[in-house]
């Protein structure tokens, strides 16, 4: 039986716009297990990356509640949501917010330092993370202005690995990126989630989604329905079929 990591209840968003109430996400009950690569799709406008940032602590919602490890986190004040994202979660976005002032190697140290004050420690977790994504000790000492989108992308995610997080959550991460480029993030992303990571993804695009065991679609702010693909494999003719029957389902 698989380990439930995060469960929300009746999770709810709204925003005033315009002088009117905009309900982003609507009484939505969801448990994320450990060890899975859940990936959450649907259309623009469906509440996707409101629900990844209300998961993570990084919003806050307007009713419901979050729990994490068995501690509702909803009511958190802003500090102690702080030092709970960065104690238990890893974060990978579209844009990757690399210090220019900064080398690659202090950028992730700086936000390892945030946690864990064993500096030497925390450069041989890093050296390793970055020999698993295929950054050299040469790139590690440039700064971001220096590098490739693809490397950037690949620091971003040692950054978001640093500090061992039970969820890494991430956010269109291949969207800047050609394709090549964002094979090699996710291809980097699926190795990390086979030695078992657990991941958030919210995308839009198929060739990503297909990396992931469990599919939630959202649309108009709620769980319309979730596939189930098993573990990934390569080059899945009837994986990528399975996917796109459940997704042309919802509406896709």
């Amino acid at each position: 039986m698989k380990k439930v990591l995060l469960q929300t209840d009746r999770l709810s968003k709204s925003f005033s716009s315009g002088g009117n109430l905009q309900h982003v996400l609507k009484n939505i009950d969801l448990q994320l297990y450990a060890g899975d690569f859940t990936v959450i799709m649907g259309a623009s406008g469906a509440g996707k990356s409101t629900l990844l940032y209300a998961l993570s602590g990084m919003d806050t919602p307007t009713l419901g509640t979050i729990t994490f490890g068995g501690r509702n986190i909803s009511d958190l004040n802003s500090d102690k949501l702080a030092i709970f994202r960065r104690e238990h979660c890893g974060f990978v976005f579209q844009q990757i917010y690399l210090i220019d002032g900064m080398s690659v190697m202090d950028n992730v140290l700086a936000a390892g330092l945030l946690v864990n004050k064993d500096k030497k420690s925390l450069v041989r977790r890093a050296k390793e993370l970055f020999q698993a994504v295929g950054i050299s000790d040469e790139t590690q000492k440039k700064f971001p202005t220096q590098i490739s989108g693809g490397e950037a992308q690949r620091v971003g995610i040692v950054r978001a690995l640093i500090n061992e997080p039970e969820i890494l959550f991430a956010d269109e991460p291949t969207g800047a990126l050609n394709s090549k480029t964002g094979t090699d993030v996710l291809n980097t992303l699926t190795a990390f989630h086979e030695q078992g990571q657990s991941v958030v993804m919210v995308t839009h695009d198929m060739r990503l989604a297909r990396r992931g065991n469990r599919i939630l679609y959202l649309k108009d702010g709620v769980i319309l329905g979730e596939c189930d693909l098993g573990k990934y494999v390569h080059d899945d003719r009837a994986r990528h079929e399975k996917l796109s029957k459940f997704l042309d389902e919802m509406g896709w």
